[in-house]
Formats: C-alpha cells, structure tokens, sequence
C-alpha cells in the first residue's frame, strides 16, 4: 500500500501532491484510494491545506474526492474555514461554507471563523469579503472570544470601520 506510506511528517503522497500544488496527482490518488480525510503532524488534511495555500481548484478536488468540510484540524482544533478566514481567503471561505463546514465551530483559542477574520485579519478588502460571506451564510454575530468581546466590538476596538459596518447592517451588537 504505497499510496499510504508516510514520512517522518506523517504526510501521505497525496498530503505531499496537495502541499505541492499537484492537481493532476491528488486527483490520481485519491482515485486510486487514497485518504482524503487522513491528518499529517500538524493535524492538517488535505482541506485545511488547500484552504490555507489559497489553492480553490485544489480545494475542489478534495470535496469531490471525499474531503470532510466538517473536521477538526491543525492543533488549535479548528476548521479548514477558520483558517482561510484568518488568511482572508473569501473564494475558499465561500467554497468551504457551500459545502457545509460549520460556521460556529470554536477552537482551542475561543475563536470562531467569524472572530478569526477579524483578529488576525488585516481588515482590508479580503478580509471584509470573508466577514461579509460569513454573514451572509447566517455565522452566530454574538458569540464572543474568551474575555467576552463580541466580534463588533472586535472590529471596534482595532479601527476596521468596514467590518464593523458589516456587521452593524447585519445586527451585530
């Protein structure tokens, strides 16, 4: 079983065909029965790293071939939508969110996706489209970070007056 062998990363040949931007290769290989939903060291699967490289053809391979949109991955027990909401990825964000992963999952940080655009965006303009599509699908505006700041006053409190404004016309308090 070649196809399952893994390094000392704990990555498969198609943990390293996805890493490596290789669309033909991950598709053969998961063709051939390969894992889609198997974890590498950091607890990364082939969403998350798609997600995270910004790579949406990448990403659509994975879904068709059997990816879970749902799991929790990398050691903040997150979600492959929470980090391409940090990173301000809205085509990936938007590709993740139709295929079903959970809009409120809250990792080991008290974050949620929502959140996560926020603190560790940059609040410019793809950082506003992620909040904005995030919105738009229905995320919970009130959940809150572990000092019970809610993703408004977030927003407030670093000067990002687009985000706020997102999520003001939304009705976030």
């Amino acid at each position: 079983e070649h196809r399952e062998a893994i390094d000392d990363r704990h990555r498969t040949p198609l943990h390293v065909a996805v890493y490596q931007k290789q669309h033909d290769a991950a598709r053969t290989l998961i063709r051939l029965g390969a894992d889609p939903n198997k974890l590498e060291i950091d607890r990364y699967d082939i969403i998350t790293i798609a997600s995270v490289a910004n790579d949406v053809p990448m990403l659509k391979i994975a879904l068709e071939g059997g990816g879970n949109a749902r799991a929790v991955t990398s050691r903040y027990d997150g979600t492959a939508l929470i980090a391409a909401a940090h990173l301000g990825h809205h085509g990936i964000v938007k590709q993740l969110i139709a295929a079903g992963a959970p809009l409120d999952h809250v990792n080991n940080l008290h974050w949620t996706a929502l959140i996560e655009a926020i603190v560790l965006g940059d609040g410019g303009q793809h950082h506003v489209a992620t909040l904005q599509a995030l919105v738009n699908a229905g995320a919970n505006l009130q959940l809150t970070d572990r000092n019970g700041n809610t993703p408004l006053r977030l927003a407030k409190m670093r000067g990002y007056r687009a985000m706020a404004e997102v999520l003001e016309r939304a009705g976030a308090r």
